[in-house]
């Protein structure tokens, strides 16, 4: 789907995704950024910034990055913990081509198969809007069916139905 051999760097949003980031990073060999949250006193210099709506801390919050931590040469492997509307890693791709580097595509942990600003699912947009890949380790596809799976899960198969049919796009991709 994308060639890591050409990743240089590994970007998450902070602070979910940085576990799956870190490993990822790692495996790689290549440096792990993460899109702080709010500005501390280690950062010093230029800034990229965007701001997105945190459903971690339900308001509005600016993604920082350092510029020193990306430059126009690198590549850029996004890592997600979760995708719902995209949001975080729409404005991730911004603060990559704002360092005039490359976004080469996207890790996510769960895609929870929500729509984005249409009918598509979020990740269906980002792919369409950016033209870059965008990978899930499991979706809600696979958390339904391990649900249907396992009896001692089977109370919550229809909380996991409802929030589907509320946020979910009609079919998976």
């Amino acid at each position: 789907i994308f060639d890591i051999k050409d990743i240089t760097v590994v970007l998450t949003a902070e602070a979910s995704g940085i576990p799956l980031a870190t490993v990822c990073a790692q495996k790689y060999g290549v440096p792990m950024v993460f899109a702080k949250k709010a500005k501390s006193d280690n950062i010093e210099g230029g800034l990229y910034q965007s701001e997105i709506f945190s459903y971690t801390y339900k308001k509005k919050v600016t993604l920082i990055v350092a510029q020193e931590w990306l430059g126009p040469n690198d590549r850029v492997l996004i890592i997600d913990d979760v995708i719902s509307a995209g949001t975080s890693v729409r404005e991730s791709v911004e603060i990559i081509r704002a360092a005039g580097a490359t976004p080469c595509g996207v890790v996510i942990a769960l895609d929870r198969m929500e729509r984005g600003t249409g009918e598509l699912s979020a990740v269906q947009e980002v792919e369409r809007d950016y033209g870059i890949p965008v990978v899930s380790v499991a979706s809600l596809d696979d958390l339904m069916a391990f649900l249907r799976d396992r009896p001692d899960f089977k109370e919550n198969e229809a909380a996991v139905a409802s929030y589907r049919q509320e946020y979910g796009v009609a079919r998976s991709r």
